[in-house]
This record gives C-alpha cells, sequence and structure tokens, in this order.
C-alpha cells in the first residue's frame, strides 16, 4: 500500500455532482448517497468492515447513466444482527423505498442475506460478492473478539488493515487497495468496533425464502480476504445462483474491475426484470451521472463531505460474453 496517493479524477468529479445525505433515525446516524431515476427499484449497495458509502462511487456513475437507481449506504453503529435488520428496516421506511435489489461485498454480503431472511418481501434479489453464510470462522480467529468494543481505534484500525493484501501487485488493483484505505481512515473507533462486532457475533444465515434464480453469486478467482472455504459453502447454499467469475479484481473488483462488475450487475438487474428509465436521466458534463434531488438539508455544503481519500459468466444459468458486451449500448 502507498503511503499517501490523491483522490482519483473519477472520484472527484463523483463528489461534485452526486450529493451526500446525512440523516439520523432514532439513535443511529445515516450516511449514503441515492442517485438515478427514484421511480425504479433501486440497487442498494452494502460494503464490507473497511468500506464506506463512496467505495461504489464507479457503480453509481455507471448504473444511473443507464437509467437505474443506485443506493449506497455507510453500516451504521449496531451491534448485533438483530439490530441491522431492524435498524435497516427503519431506514428504508424514513426514504420511502419498499422492494429493494441488494449488491453486498463481504460482510456486506452476509449482511444482505440476514436482511433477506428476516424480511422477505422486501428483498427482490441479491448479488453477492466475496460474501459468507456464517462468522463462526471470523470469531475463532479472532481470540480477542469478546473486547472488541473496548479495543482502541490504533488496534482496530491495523487489524483491518493486515487483512487487505500488501506487496507487489497490479496497477489497478494496487489503486483500488490505496482508496479503500483511505476510507478506513475516515472511520471512528466504533465504525470499526462495530463493524467487526458483527463479524464476530456468532451465527448462519438460513435459507432466505428467495429463489436462486434471484441470486448472483460474483466472485474473483485471484486472491481474497474471505477463505475459498466459506465462499463454497455459498455456492453449495445456492446451487441455482447465477455465477459471474472475474479472472482477477482482489477483494475490490468494483473499484478494480468496475466495468465488468458494472456489466454482471446490468445483466442481473435485467434479468430480475429491473425497468430501468434512461429517458430520465438528465446529461451532466464530463459524462457524469444524473439522480435523485436532494432534500434541502443535504444541499449545504458539510465541512466533513471532502473527498476522502476477463471475467466471464459459468454455472447453472450462464450467459454468452457477447450478451454481457451487448449491454454497454443496451439501456435496462
Amino acid at each position: 500500500m502507498k503511503g499517501v496517493s490523491l483522490a482519483p479524477g473519477d472520484y472527484i468529479h463523483f463528489k461534485s455532482q452526486v450529493p451526500l445525505h446525512k440523516i439520523p433515525i432514532g439513535t443511529k446516524q445515516w450516511r449514503y448517497y441515492d442517485f438515478g431515476p427514484k421511480v425504479v427499484s433501486p440497487l442498494i449497495c452494502l460494503p464490507g468492515i473497511a468500506g464506506t458509502a463512496d467505495i461504489y462511487y464507479k457503480q453509481i456513475m455507471s448504473l444511473s447513466m443507464k437509467g437505474c437507481r443506485v443506493i449506497s449506504v455507510d453500516i451504521p453503529q449496531v451491534w448485533n444482527h438483530q439490530e441491522w435488520i431492524q435498524s435497516f428496516e427503519k431506514f428504508l421506511d424514513v426514504i420511502n423505498v419498499h422492494h429493494i435489489h441488494l449488491y453486498g461485498t463481504s460482510l456486506g454480503g452476509f449482511l444482505a442475506q440476514l436482511f433477506a431472511q428476516h424480511r422477505p418481501r422486501r428483498v427482490k434479489s441479491l448479488i453477492l460478492s466475496n460474501a459468507f453464510l456464517e462468522t463462526c470462522s471470523f470469531a475463532a480467529a479472532m481470540p480477542w473478539a469478546p473486547i472488541v468494543g473496548w479495543s482502541p481505534s490504533f488496534l482496530l484500525k491495523r487489524y483491518v488493515l493486515t487483512g487487505i493484501r500488501d506487496g507487489p501487485q497490479q496497477p489497478f488493483i494496487a489503486d483500488s487497495v490505496d482508496f479503500v484505505v483511505s476510507q478506513v481512515e475516515t472511520l471512528s473507533r466504533d465504525d470499526l468496533a462495530s463493524r467487526l462486532t458483527l463479524t464476530v457475533d456468532t451465527a448462519t444465515v438460513e435459507p432466505p425464502l428467495l429463489s436462486d434464480s434471484f441470486i448472483t453469486i460474483m466472485d474473483t478467482n485471484d486472491h481474497s480476504a474471505i477463505p475459498q472455504q466459506l465462499k463454497d459453502q455459498l455456492s453449495e447454499r445456492y446451487p441455482g445462483a447465477r455465477r459471474a467469475y472475474l479472472k482477477t479484481g482482489g477483494d475490490f473488483p468494483f473499484l478494480s474491475r468496475p466495468d465488468e462488475v458494472n456489466l454482471h450487475l446490468q445483466l442481473h438487474l435485467r434479468q430480475v426484470e429491473v425497468e430501468a428509465q434512461p429517458d430520465l436521466v438528465q446529461s451532466i458534463p464530463r459524462g457524469g451521472t444524473s439522480g435523485s434531488p436532494s432534500k434541502e438539508n443535504d444541499k449545504k455544503k458539510d465541512p466533513d463531505d471532502q473527498p476522502k481519500d476477463n471475467g466471464g459468466i459459468r454455472g447453472c444459468k450462464t450467459v454468452s460474453l457477447l450478451q454481457l458486451f451487448q449491454l454497454n449500448s443496451l439501456h435496462i
């Protein structure tokens, strides 16, 4: 990982065009982006331990241009899985969203499955990337798990960063790592402690009511912080799910391989019959995106809102690469 890196130019442009929303709901503070036509059933992106709402900025920019609505959220400070389910449901109620499609990576994939299990009427489809079914393995690997909530910030950050692969890497993967590391630096001690607590709070996802045909599993074939055994468990749980494999991409393919990831996301949304509205997309200079209008209190400049720092498809239900790349020219 590099010592200091400048924010990517496309991220700076994204921050200049897409409003960041911050709303308190009960005792929780929700920080999120909501961009794209509001009449469209949204794709909601849930990050892993090291992520923030900002890490999906490439998906927001690309998919909103196709007429899709993308919501990317920070995981708020919740301390157990039941609290997550209740807090996320309240969030959806407040922003007046009822039916959703969830894209979760790592811990976000686990939380997406939990929500789909307990609130099946709201979740219409799942896209899971480098995700897992149970947290027992992580709890066993962290002997100090019972005191996570009392651990100092530097220890929590060190633990999170040691899970991110360092050393020589392809430039596009190294850049994705640098960006995520810059996001980790913005997280508070309680942010990190709550996310680690969710990771080691022993639980196993039960089979959801959602049909496998509405689930896509997207993984990279190179290095990943999630053990292969846990990935295999996920595949075995959803034998009828569509498979999307990227040859490379590391832990953060949505940043390192955004074009391929976005194509797979578009394909998934099209196959679960999300009706995009490209006619409602307003043009923005420099190939930007257009989105939902912000609330009045979101329009005010927030001093904290500064720039932070060759796949294929196979499996039970497959689609040719030709179909994937044709999506580049389709509005879905």
